[in-house]
């Protein structure tokens, strides 16, 4: 069964050795050059994708516009994006033991923002790379991978739901 991420986890891939990826830093946050007009009422939040190389060689990284959907709310819909604030990542080496960022802006309304979807394909020296899921939300605390806490929020943070339907839908005698 597919799990998506919970924001903070990182995702290694497979086809590029020593590469992965995650997003993290899901926070309430104005834009740095002032609110898209079509933003009005809305509540904007940004997120952070670090693409991380653990391996031997550099990898050429593309993470744009296009490679990253973000989806709001329990019924999926579409956050608005805000293009011209974002920062993206276009061509750049990421050697061995470095990192590279995209921050992303969007906005949506207040009532959705407690279910945060945020789906990334990168391209790596330009080949497409597979997608990759992460769920949060906005209100959640992101506690540093390999803590041991849930990094939604507890017992009743999103990530801890999202375990325990996993678990329930594995059946029983299934181990956490």
């Amino acid at each position: 069964m597919y799990e998506p991420n919970v924001v903070g986890d990182w995702q290694e891939y497979e086809e590029h050795a020593g590469l992965r990826v995650r997003v993290h830093r899901l926070e309430r946050s104005e834009p740095p050059r002032g609110r898209d007009d079509a933003a009005e009422g809305l509540t904007y939040f940004r997120l952070r994708v670090t693409v991380e190389n653990r391996g031997t060689r550099r990898f050429c990284v593309h993470l744009e516009d296009g490679q990253i959907d973000v989806r709001i709310g329990p019924d999926g819909e579409g956050a608005f994006v805000d293009w011209r604030n974002s920062q993206f990542v276009e061509g750049f080496d990421v050697y061995p033991l470095r990192r590279v960022t995209a921050v992303l802006y969007a906005a949506g309304p207040e009532a959705a923002l407690s279910q945060i979807d945020a789906q990334i394909q990168l391209r790596v020296d330009d080949e497409w790379a597979s997608r990759a899921l992460w769920t949060g939300c906005v209100d959640g605390h992101e506690e540093p991978a390999g803590t041991g806490t849930p990094a939604a929020g507890g017992q009743g943070g999103l990530a801890h739901q999202i375990s325990t339907f996993l678990r329930d839908q594995a059946g029983p005698g299934t181990a956490s």
